[in-house]
C-alpha cells in the first residue's frame, strides 16, 4: 500500500562547497580538514552531538596508532590532535603496547572537543537534522533534502561526503551495495558504576570482567537461559578519572540489520533489555556488587550494515598480507576481529598468522590461518579507490564503515582509528576536487597524499 506525497517547494537552508552527511568522528574529521583548507562546509548529524559510536554509542576505546610491533607510528592527523586535546583535561588514558586498546576516552568530554573542532574550523553544524533524500536534476546531484525542527529544507553543495555509516546517501541514489550474509551483530553498551573487584578497579585500563564473588563470563554461560541472554562476548573500559564507572559492552543483538527501520527499533529495545538482564543476573548471583546503571547509548553500537560498491573492494588478503597501495590514504594495525552471527564469540586473526577463537566460558582455541613467512607484515593500508562509489555521481564520496571490503578485511579496518583517517582523506579529496573543478575520481592521488601529509597525517 502506498500514499502519494504531494510535491512542494522547500527552502534552501544553506549553500556550501561541501556537504558532509553524518557527524561521527569520521564525518567531523572530513569536515574539519576540508574547512581548514578553505572550503565552505556544512556538517549534518541526526543526533544531538558529534562523535557517532564513540559518543552516542558509548564505545570509549581507540586502538593503537602504531604498527603491530609498536615501533612505527602509522596513524596521526586529527586522531592525535583530538587525543592531545583530551589529555589536557584528563579526558583520556593511554594504554601502551596493547593490541586491544590504545586510548580509553571520556566520551562526554569528547563531545565537547568535537564541538570545538567544528566551530574553530568554521564548519556550519546542523545537529538534530535528518537526511531525507537526494535532489538530482539533469542527472546531477545538486542538493540533499533534510528535516529538523525548522521543517524540511535543502542544502545545496558542489560535493557530498556520505559519512552516514549505513551509506544512506548512496543507497537513496541507487548506487550498488551489498549486505554480507554474515554481517557482524550490534552491541548496546552501558556505563555502570561500582564495577570492579570489591569496588576496586582492575589494573588493566582496558577493563576487566572481574566482579566481587562472581566470574561474569562463567555466570553468563551458566545462567543465560534464565535471563534470556544470548551468548556473545563482553569487554569494556573504565571512564578515565573515575576508576569505578565502567563502559561495558556485553550485549549481542543477532540478525538485525540496523539499516532497516524496523530492525533498528528492535535492536535498540533488545539491547537495553539485555543490559537490564545482565545486571539482574549480577544482582542475583553476585549480590556483593553494588552496581548502578549510569547511562545507556542514544544509538546502538552498529558494526556493519551496507557496503557500497566502489572502484576497488579491499580483500581479505590485502589486509592479512599487508598489501601496499600507490593511492593509500590510511594505515591500520588492528587485528582482524570477526564477531560471528552463526555462532557465539569471535575470531581474531593476526598479521603474524596466529588465529584465536574466543567463546566466553571456554578455553581459547588457538591455531594458525597461514604458515610462517620470511617477514610478517606489521600494518595494512586502505586505498583511495575504496572510497569512490560506482555509478554516475562523480561528486559523491564515501567515508566510514560502508567501505567496500570483503568480510574479514572489514573485521580489521572497521575500527574508529582507521575510519577517522577515511574521513580526513575524503575531506581533503573534496577540497582538491573543488579547487580543480573536478569529480572525486579525477583527484590526483599524489597530490591527495601530499596534502594529507602536510596536514599531519601519516602517509606511507
Amino acid at each position: 500500500m502506498f500514499i502519494r506525497e504531494e510535491p512542494k517547494e522547500v527552502p534552501v537552508f544553506h549553500e556550501a562547497d561541501i556537504c558532509v552527511l553524518g557527524g561521527s568522528c569520521t564525518g567531523v574529521f572530513a569536515a574539519v580538514r576540508a574547512a581548514r583548507l578553505g572550503a565552505r562546509v556544512v556538517l549534518v548529524e541526526k543526533q544531538n552531538a558529534f562523535g557517532g559510536v564513540a559518543t552516542s554509542g558509548l564505545v570509549n576505546i581507540w586502538h593503537s596508532l602504531y604498527d603491530t610491533e609498536f615501533r612505527q607510528q602509522i596513524i596521526a592527523g586529527l586522531t592525535v590532535e583530538t587525543v592531545e586535546r583530551l589529555q589536557r583535561i584528563d579526558g583520556v588514558t593511554e594504554r601502551r603496547n596493547s593490541h586491544s586498546a590504545g586510548y580509553v576516552l571520556n566520551t562526554e568530554e569528547l563531545k565537547i572537543e568535537l564541538d570545538r573542532l567544528v566551530l574553530e574550523a568554521g564548519v556550519t553544524p546542523m545537529l538534530h537534522t535528518l537526511f531525507v533524500a537526494p535532489y538530482v536534476k539533469d542527472g546531477e546531484l545538486q542538493a540533499v533534502i533534510v528535516e529538523n525542527k525548522s521543517g524540511r529544507g535543502a542544502i545545496k553543495a558542489k560535493l557530498f561526503i556520505d559519512a552516514t555509516g549505513d551509506g544512506d546517501l548512496c543507497d537513496r541514489l541507487g548506487i550498488g551495495q551489498r549486505l554480507s550474509p554474515h554481517f557482524q551483530p550490534s552491541t548496546a553498551c552501558a556505563k555502570i558504576s561500582g564495577w570492579g573487584v570489591a569496588g576496586h578497579a582492575a589494573d588493566d585500563v582496558a577493563g576487566s570482567n572481574k566482579l566481587a564473588g562472581l566470574d561474569l563470563p562463567q555466570a553468563l554461560l551458566e545462567h543465560k537461559d534464565e535471563f534470556n541472554i544470548p551468548e556473545g562476548f563482553g569487554w569494556g573500559g573504565f571512564v578515565p578519572g573515575t576508576r569505578d564507572v565502567y563502559m561495558y559492552a556485553g550485549t549481542r543483538v543477532y540478525h538485525a540489520n540496523s539499516a532497516d527501520g524496523h530492525a533498528l527499533t528492535y535492536s535498540e529495545m533488545e539491547g537495553r533489555r539485555q543490559v537490564r538482564a545482565i545486571m539482574d543476573l549480577i544482582r542475583k548471583y553476585g549480590p556483593d556488587n553494588k552496581l548502578t546503571l549510569v547511562s545507556l547509548p542514544s544509538y546502538i553500537g552498529t558494526r556493519e550494515t551496507r557496503h557500497i560498491h566502489c572502484r576497488y573492494r579491499l580483500t581479505d588478503d590485502d589486509v592479512l598480507y599487508g598489501k601496499r597501495f600507490d593511492d593509500a590514504i590510511a594505515n591500520g594495525s588492528y587485528r582482524v576481529d570477526v564477531h560471528h552471527q552463526e555462532k557465539p564469540g569471535l575470531t581474531f586473526k593476526y598479521l603474524d598468522g596466529e588465529q584465536v577463537y574466543i567463546r566466553p566460558g571456554y578455553p581459547a582455541e588457538k591455531s594458525r590461518w597461514r604458515g610462517g613467512v620470511e617477514k610478517d607484515p606489521t600494518f595494512y593500508q586502505i586505498p583511495y579507490r575504496s572510497l569512490l562509489p560506482d555509478g554516475p555521481y562523480g561528486n559523491v564520496i564515501t567515508a566510514g564503515r560502508m567501505i567496500d571490503t570483503d568480510e574479514e578485511a572489514f573485521g580489521g579496518v572497521r575500527v574508529m582509528v582507521n575510519m577517522n583517517q577515511l574521513g580526513e582523506a575524503a575531506g581533503v579529496a573534496a577540497y582538491l576536487a573543488l579547487s580543480g573543478s573536478t569529480g572525486f575520481d579525477a583527484v590526483n592521488t599524489d597530490e591527495l597524499r601530499n596534502t594529507l601529509r602536510a596536514g599531519g597525517s601519516v602517509i606511507i
